[in-house]
């Protein structure tokens, strides 16, 4: 079997990103105005169980994810944008100037505060659990100040949040994604722009199927955590990136999009390579791709892995895991990783 060792991991990330680098170029000068004017106002959005009505274009959004402000940045809507919050990686590097001007309100999440005090007049989200109690705040507490709420259809099945508490009862597909571009762009009424953003990522999604083979390889995909692995199960984002490339997910009988289960359970699955979440926020035991793999090869339960042994691994930021526009980043190192090194089936 081909073998996927750090070298390998660097040259993988090195031409993927340097492909990336140079799509979806975001203009956010004020010259780019295509699309503006096309939304017809008010706009009503059936969002996960819930009716938005939107009567003009936000001109103060708060965005309490990094899928969602990078999609509000890939829009060319850094002016709009008065704060920021969830990341676990750094920006995507095409939109780091139109990002440098935007406030991070927290690394993480923030407080209904915090919010409040940046007075925007829409909040999106990427994952429902802001919206719960115990979350940010409780979509209604929102509306009371008059502040609408978006949240991701991606988060979103049969009208219930997956992060909010719900269960995913259908495997993610792409589309969902496509649809909040879309809507979105509508909201902020730059529907142009959304949809050559979802042109762009269709081409590259594409392009990256269209360069592998699909095979019967085995995969396992470890998000975080060293004592209890989180890993993919068969109906989120990570699963989606197996099942477009024709590999499996060792844990596709798993139904949330992360679960915490035992090294003994990874080694008795014995995947042919694992796909490591390199999470730069390092808050955790095991965030970081060099963590994960000294972790990997020193303890006595997981050397017996396949994997290890020959050091299968191919890297993904914890967004491209997640269901955002990074997964077309993601799809692209999983399909270069499993071509470049002919891993067989």
């Amino acid at each position: 079997m081909g073998r996927i060792g750090l070298v390998a991991i660097t040259a993988v990330l090195a031409s993927t990103l340097a492909a990336c680098g140079q799509s979806e170029t975001v203009d956010d000068s004020g010259a780019a105005r295509a699309g503006e004017g096309s939304t017809s106002y008010p706009l009503v959005l059936d969002n996960c169980g819930q009716q938005v009505t939107v009567d003009a274009a936000p001109q103060r959004v708060a965005s309490l994810d990094q899928g969602s402000t990078e999609i509000l940045l890939s829009l060319g809507l850094a002016d709009r944008l008065v704060g920021t919050a969830s990341w676990t990686d750094p920006i995507r590097e095409n939109l780091a100037e139109a990002n440098a001007s935007v406030p991070r309100l927290a690394d993480n999440a923030p407080t209904y505060e915090v919010v409040l005090d940046a007075d925007p007049d829409f909040v999106t989200a990427s994952f429902g659990r802001h919206f719960k109690q115990g979350g940010v705040a409780e979509r209604a507490r929102f509306a009371e100040t008059g502040v609408e709420s978006y949240l991701s259809p991606t988060d979103c099945d049969n009208g219930v949040s997956i992060n909010g508490g719900g269960k995913r009862t259908n495997p993610l597909t792409m589309d969902a994604l496509y649809q909040e571009i879309g809507e979105l762009a509508a909201v902020f009424d730059v529907t142009e722009r959304g949809t050559q953003l979802i042109d762009g990522l269709k081409e590259r999604e594409a392009a990256a199927l269209a360069s592998i083979e699909k095979s019967n390889v085995s995969t396992a995909f470890w998000f975080a955590d060293t004592k209890s692995p989180y890993v993919a199960g068969g109906l989120g984002s990570a699963s989606l990136l197996a099942r477009s490339v024709g590999a499996t997910n060792v844990f596709s009988d798993l139904t949330d999009d992360w679960s915490p289960v035992g090294w003994e359970i990874v080694v008795e699955r014995n995947p042919d390579v694992l796909i490591l979440g390199d999470l730069l926020r390092n808050r955790f035991p095991g965030d970081l791709l060099a963590d994960k793999i000294a972790f990997l090869q020193s303890d006595p339960v997981t050397q017996n892995l396949d994997a290890v042994r020959n050091q299968r691994y191919i890297a993904l930021h914890g967004a491209e895991m997640n269901p955002s526009i990074r997964a077309v980043d993601g799809l692209e190192k999983v399909a270069a990783g499993l071509r470049d090194q002919k891993v067989p089936s």
